[in-house]
């Protein structure tokens, strides 16, 4: 029977120590506890958290793990909410910076001698947006105006259905499905709503807001208790849709839909918005918008967190563009072909028509 390495069980016992001992003052963290905090940026199961403190036949973790459990054990803010939470690197204080730069290099020291001729893990975990720490999470959509329904948005109709009601389906059926699928882990799926069907609890949540304000009371409502510079106006050259204003060192910019020359005008492409900002409401929770000129902009901003082929290429110019923000608003050009919206990539020459982000907050010392 082949022993263990000596340093193998070195290293699996520092991990269970800190697990089970860095914080005596702290609730006891779970193997499960862990391995859904550090999921944060890459599915990890309690398992394999398991594995990698067992001492007898331990398994070796990558490199890019033992980043995660150094960034999470730096500072006790990752537990100091109902549920464990990994922090940003850039949120950490300069005293959790050097705790993290010290347990970084005990456990990648530990690991070395493991295995001295491993090439470095140059692996960058995308991340991903629409995945949750904690809920509850509301996905608000415009309700269609009064002349804009069928007769199956009638409750009297024998075959009335509910979402006949809703404006910008495709764009809350894409994300709804999407966001329930990155979040198994929380107890309560994601809820949508009409804005008159808004309930008090939902305001503490994660709120995504989906249309733009012609429709959108929520969208008119919270745009007021928000810092955002894009601004979305009624003009009389359009009675289709609200187009998207900016100011740019003191000078207004405008941003229109485009359409095709001829007689018969065809959208060719829509401008839309994606924007995150704290929840005015809960700090703690996000505020998000999929906004768009028209429905093809909406839905164009949707699809580009959760198309399977630009999601991960999106999310890495997101955290590359505005990675230590608190606040950011991207504004795009959404094609339009054969009458489809088409998926922007933020990364191709003249997709991103306009950006901003703010800063997040140094941390407070006590």
């Amino acid at each position: 029977m082949q022993s263990v390495p000596q340093e193998a069980t070195r290293l699996a016992r520092r991990l269970r120590q800190l697990r089970e001992q860095e914080w005596e003052d702290a609730p006891l963290l779970t193997q499960a506890k862990l391995a859904k905090a550090l999921s944060a940026e890459e599915p990890l199961t309690a398992g394999t958290v398991s594995s990698w403190e067992n001492n007898k036949t331990p398994k070796l973790p990558p490199e890019r793990r033992l980043r995660a459990y150094a960034r999470f054990f730096a500072t006790q803010r990752s537990v100091e909410t109902p549920s464990p939470r990994l922090l940003p690197l850039g949120e950490l204080s300069p005293e959790e910076r050097a705790r993290y730069e010290e347990l970084l290099t005990e456990l990648l020291g530990l690991r070395s001698k493991l295995a001295p001729e491993q090439p470095a893990d140059d692996y960058v975990p995308v991340p991903r947006s629409w995945h949750f720490n904690e809920g509850p999470i509301t996905l608000f959509c415009a309700e269609l105006p009064q002349d804009q329904k069928g007769r199956l948005a009638d409750p009297k109709d024998p075959n009335y259905t509910e979402l006949q009601r809703y404006a910008d389906i495709d764009s809350l059926t894409e994300l709804h499905g999407h966001i329930r699928a990155e979040n198994p882990q929380l107890p309560i799926p994601p809820h949508f709503r009409i804005p008159s069907e808004m309930q008090n609890d939902d305001l503490t949540g994660h709120i995504i807001i989906i249309g733009g304000v012609g429709w959108n009371d929520m969208s008119v409502e919270l745009s007021r208790d928000v810092t955002l510079p894009v601004q979305q106006v009624e003009v009389p050259e359009l009675d289709t849709g609200e187009i998207f204003l900016v100011k740019v060192d003191g000078e207004e910019r405008r941003f229109l839909p485009e359409w095709s020359e001829g007689e018969q005008k065809l959208l060719t492409a829509d401008v839309g918005l994606l924007a995150r900002v704290p929840n005015p409401h809960n700090s703690s929770r996000t505020l998000t918008i999929c906004n768009g000129i028209h429905s093809r902009g909406v839905y164009g901003s949707v699809r580009t967190l959760t198309d399977t082929s630009l999601r991960d290429s999106n999310e890495r110019y997101i955290a590359a563009n505005f990675g230590n923000s608190a606040s950011f608003a991207i504004l795009m050009r959404v094609r339009v072909i054969q009458n489809k919206a088409t998926t922007p990539d933020f990364n191709s020459k003249g997709v991103v028509l306009y950006q901003w982000h703010a800063p997040r907050p140094e941390p407070q010392s006590p």
